[in-house]
């Protein structure tokens, strides 16, 4: 089983002054660990839903699903569709324990977080990772989400609280089931903890993909009835809508 990584003791060197790109191997010519020809080519989310970040033709429009149904959560924020070579690096990061390339994408969400505030976008209280079940973490031997808002909270200032949101029922693994297998999987699969409060909060939920938006949904409904009086969410890639 892999152990969760040490937050003070990073698997990578981000202290470099000649970092390596994790994409092409070259010398980057900034900061990252990725040149600025390889950020340029990922797969920038371009036009959206205003709401919850489904990729669209153009900017500025709001999804059918939106408009029928709001969802519980005010807006996703994200900076990628989930197609190569982003999908490559979650799965990577999130399935093969490849703490850098989740470091790399984490850097950037925030950079792409920072100017989305600058640009008018509210700032949450606190960030909430989307929880896995126990037997999973303890499989995986870590949670992806948790170390996103972990390396997220440092980078903007934001506290985040890790075990505020539990994940109580272990449901199948949703990456091949539609949105209404999805959405009966997750009824009553989450919980708050004990002691925690959200009354008046503005909060942001912290996870990798946003898919058919079910695990989002249930989180934010379950936050708004204990109080909260936003939920945002952000994560690393938008799923286009099937045979797009």
């Amino acid at each position: 089983m892999r152990c969760q990584p040490n937050s003070k003791h990073q698997v990578y060197n981000w202290l470099k002054s000649k970092q390596i790109c994790l994409l092409c191997d070259e010398h980057t010519d900034n900061d990252q660990a990725i040149c600025s020809c390889c950020e340029a080519e990922l797969p920038w989310l371009g036009g959206h839903c205003q709401v919850c970040a489904l990729p669209l033709p153009s900017q500025g429009l709001v999804c059918g699903a939106c408009l029928k149904k709001q969802p519980s959560f005010s807006k996703v924020e994200v900076p990628w569709r989930y197609a190569f070579p982003v999908d490559s690096l979650i799965t990577r990061f999130k399935h093969q324990a490849k703490w850098p390339l989740g470091r790399l994408l984490g850097e950037l969400l925030s950079h792409h977080l920072q100017h989305a505030f600058d640009e008018g976008l509210p700032r949450p209280d606190l960030l909430l990772p989307v929880p896995l079940a126990d037997k999973r973490q303890r499989q995986r031997g870590f949670n992806q989400s948790d170390l996103l808002a972990e390396w997220l909270s440092a980078s903007l200032q934001l506290p985040q609280q890790a075990h505020w949101l539990q994940r109580v029922i272990d449901t199948p693994a949703q990456q091949q089931l539609d949105a209404a297998t999805r959405k009966r999987n997750l009824r009553k699969a989450f919980a708050l903890a004990p002691g925690s409060t959200f009354s008046g909060l503005h909060v942001a939920l912290i996870d990798d993909v946003l898919t058919t938006g079910a695990t989002a949904e249930s989180l934010a409904r379950l936050l708004k009835k204990a109080g909260a009086a936003r939920v945002d969410v952000y994560c690393l890639a938008r799923t286009p809508k099937p045979g797009d």
